[in-house]
């Protein structure tokens, strides 16, 4: 299949898909015309990298599970590898979120600080975008 029937099998850009392809992620083969063509089983590959990118995974972080892409991910008993990327990814998410959770606490203080006219103005203009 092209990458343009790729891209819509499984809902991903082509842009996304070269994305992969460039990370060692998925391959394909070339047409005498240049153009990429996949196997049918890049189907299965590329939903299962959107499913472990979707559940906050990096493309790197992908790559320790290569050799599960072209079955069900989700249904496969869990690798030490894999658990642990897991959980260093949770780490760093859990890092970013209590980051962003202390700026909105810093920016809800100073609001209050600043009074209630001043809340008032931040909240108005938040709720019209």
């Amino acid at each position: 299949m092209l990458i343009g029937e790729l891209a819509e099998a499984t809902s991903t850009s082509a842009r996304a898909l070269r994305h992969y392809e460039g990370a060692g992620l998925i391959s394909s083969e070339r047409a005498p015309n240049g153009y990429r063509v996949y196997g049918a089983g890049a189907v299965t590959r590329v939903r299962n990298i959107r499913t472990l990118l979707d559940a906050g995974l990096t493309l790197d972080d992908v790559r320790v599970f290569l050799s599960c892409l072209d079955g069900d991910v989700a249904a496969g008993p869990p690798s030490p590898e894999g658990l642990a990327v897991a959980r260093r990814r949770l780490a760093v998410l859990e890092a970013r979120i209590a980051a962003q959770t202390a700026v909105r606490d810093r920016l809800r203080g100073a609001l209050e600080t600043a009074g209630p006219a001043a809340g008032q103005i931040v909240e108005a203009s938040i709720t019209k975008r």
